[in-house]
C-alpha cells in the first residue's frame, strides 16, 4: 500500500483552514497585542502590515503550511527590543486567547504553545530571562 494524500494527516494548518484562517487568527491576535497597553509600545514605529504580514508568514510555517517566509530570524527581529519574560507570556497569552476563540482544536493549540517555549529564548532579551 502506497500513502496518498488522502491518506496523510492534514497538516495544522489545512485543519484550521489554511490561509484565511491564520489571517483571521493575525488580524485578532493584533488588535488584542495593540490594545494592551503593556504590549503597544513594542510596535509605535512598526509597519503593522508588513507586521502581520511576517506573522502570518511564521505562524503557516509553525502550523505545517507552506514556508514562504524570507524574513530576519527571530532573534535578529527581536533581540533590540529588549523584550521581557512578563511581556513575552502576555504575548504568548494573547496568542492562545485568539486562537482559542477562533475554535482552533485542543491538539494544535498545545503543539503552538509547545513552539512558543521553544523560541521563547530568541525573542526575550538576553538579559531578561529568568536565571539570567
Amino acid at each position: 500500500m502506497t500513502v496518498t494524500e488522502e491518506t496523510a494527516p492534514a497538516s495544522h494548518y489545512d485543519r484550521i483552514g489554511g490561509a484565511s484562517s491564520v489571517k483571521a487568527a493575525v488580524e485578532l491576535f493584533y488588535d488584542k497585542v495593540l490594545a494592551d497597553p503593556e504590549l503597544a509600545g513594542y510596535f509605535a514605529d512598526v509597519d503593522m502590515a508588513g507586521q502581520r504580514r511576517h506573522l502570518a508568514l511564521m505562524l503557516t510555517v509553525v502550523l505545517g503550511g507552506p514556508n514562504e517566509y524570507t524574513g530576519r530570524g527571530l532573534a535578529e527581529a527581536h533581540q533590540p527590543l529588549n523584550i521581557t519574560v512578563e511581556h513575552y507570556a502576555k504575548v504568548g497569552e494573547h496568542l492562545t486567547v485568539t486562537l482559542t476563540e477562533l475554535g482552533v482544536p485542543a491538539d494544535i493549540l498545545a503543539d503552538v504553545q509547545t513552539v512558543l517555549g521553544q523560541v521563547q529564548g530568541q525573542v526575550v532579551a538576553a538579559g531578561n530571562r529568568s536565571g539570567a
